[in-house]
C-alpha cells in the first residue's frame, strides 16, 4: 500500500550539519577567493594557463563538493558514526590534496604527473594517495546512502544515481595516469593528440587543440549536484503541475535524466578519447549530441503523457486519490494499480 504525503508537509526534524565538511567548504570558499587574488596579481603562466588557475577550478570543484557531500550526510540515520568519520576523512583529505597544489604554485612547479625531481613525485604520489582515499571514503557513502529511504523515493534514487556518476568520473582520472602528455619529466597528462599546455579555454583551462580528459572526468564527478538538483526541480515544478505530484512519474523522469547525464559523459569521453576538441566537434559527436537530446526529449514526453492519460481517466471515473487519482488541493498523487 501507497503512503501518500502533501508536497508541502515536511517532518520537522532537526538538521545536523557535519562541521567538519562545512569548514572546509567555507575554506575552499575563501580559498577561491584568494584564487582569483593569484589570477589578478599574479602573471606567471604555467602549461599555457595562468598558474593560479588550477588552485581555483580545485577550490570551488571542492567547495560544491563538500557541501554537497555535507547535506547528503544529513540524510543518514543507520550508520551515521561511520558516515561522519567518513565525512572527516573527506574533509582532510580534500585540504591536504589543495594544500600540496598551492605548495606547487608557490614553487612555480605543476602538482600533477610532475616527477622531474625526487620531491615533486614524492608530492605527487601524495596527492595520488589523497585522491584514493576521497575515493574510496565517497564509495563507502555512498553504500550507506543506497539503504537510505525518504519519504521521496525521486530524491532518494537521485542521491544514488549522483555518488555512482561521481565515483565514475573519479574513475576516469586514473586515464589520465597512463595517457602520454607529450611533455618530457611528466608521467601522464590529460591532453589527448597534442602535449599538454597550448591554447585553452577561459576559466575551465581545457585545450582547445585536441582532446582533454579533465572534461568526462569534471561531467561525471558533478553528477553528484546535477542529479538531486534534478529531483528537487522536478519536487518544486509539482507544486505547479499535478501530474508531477505523483513521485513515480518524477522517479521516471529522473531515470530519464540520470540515463542522459550518463550519455553526456559517455560523448565527452569518446571525444577527448579521439583527441577531439571540446570546441570543434566533428559531425559524429554533433550526431551523437542530437540523439542525447532526441531520446531525452521522447522520453520525457512519453512519461508525462502517460501520467497525464492516467490522471485524466481517473479524473472521468470519479476516483478517490486512494484509488489512484489526484487531489489537486491537498497535493497529493498515486499511481493506478499501485496499493
Amino acid at each position: 500500500m501507497t503512503t501518500f504525503v502533501p508536497l508541502d508537509e515536511k517532518p520537522a526534524t532537526e538538521v545536523r550539519w557535519h562541521r567538519l565538511l562545512m569548514l572546509f567548504t567555507i575554506a575552499m570558499a575563501v580559498l577561491a577567493v584568494v584564487s582569483v587574488g593569484g589570477l589578478l596579481w599574479d602573471h606567471r603562466i604555467l602549461d599555457g594557463v595562468p598558474i593560479w588557475l588550477k588552485p581555483f577550478k580545485f577550490a570551488v570543484s571542492f567547495a560544491l563538493y563538500g557541501y554537497t557531500l555535507a547535506w547528503l550526510l544529513t540524510m543518514v540515520s543507520r550508520g551515521r558514526r561511520i558516515a561522519s568519520a567518513t565525512g572527516s576523512v573527506i574533509a582532510i583529505s580534500g585540504f591536504l590534496e589543495f594544500a600540496l597544489i598551492v605548495l606547487q604554485v608557490v614553487r612555480g612547479q605543476a602538482s600533477h604527473f610532475n616527477i622531474s625531481t625526487s620531491f615533486n613525485a614524492m608530492v605527487y604520489n601524495a596527492m595520488g594517495a589523497l585522491a584514493d582515499i576521497v575515493f574510496v571514503a565517497t564509495f563507502v557513502l555512498a553504500c550507506l546512502l543506497a539503504f537510505k529511504h525518504t519519504d521521496d523515493r525521486a530524491r532518494r534514487w537521485s542521491l544514488r544515481f549522483g555518488l555512482v556518476t561521481s565515483l565514475v568520473g573519479m574513475g576516469l582520472a586514473t586515464l589520465m595516469l597512463t595517457n602520454d602528455s607529450g611533455t618530457p619529466a611528466m608521467v601522464g597528462g590529460h591532453s589527448v593528440g597534442v602535449a599538454d599546455g597550448g591554447r585553452a579555454m577561459p576559466i575551465t583551462g581545457w585545450n582547445l587543440d585536441g582532446g582533454d580528459l579533465r572534461i568526462p572526468h569534471f561531467v561525471g564527478l558533478h553528477g553528484l549536484q546535477a542529479l538531486p538538483l534534478l529531483a528537487l526541480l522536478l519536487t518544486w515544478l509539482a507544486r505547479r503541475y499535478p501530474v508531477l505530484r505523483d513521485e513515480g512519474v518524477r522517479v521516471r523522469l529522473l531515470v530519464v535524466g540520470t540515463v542522459a547525464y550518463a550519455g553526456l559523459i559517455a560523448l565527452v569521453l569518446w571525444q577527448a578519447l579521439r583527441g577531439q576538441s571540446i570546441a570543434h566537434p566533428d559531425w559524429q559527436t554533433l550526431a551523437t549530441f542530437g540523439l542525447i537530446v532526441v531520446w531525452s526529449v521522447v522520453g520525457a514526453g512519453t512519461v508525462v503523457h502517460r501520467a497525464k492519460t492516467r490522471y485524466e481517466l481517473a479524473g472521468r471515473q470519479g476516483q478517490r486519490p486512494g484509488d489512484g487519482a489526484v487531489c489537486p488541493a491537498a497535493g497529493v498523487e498515486s499511481l493506478p494499480g499501485q496499493g
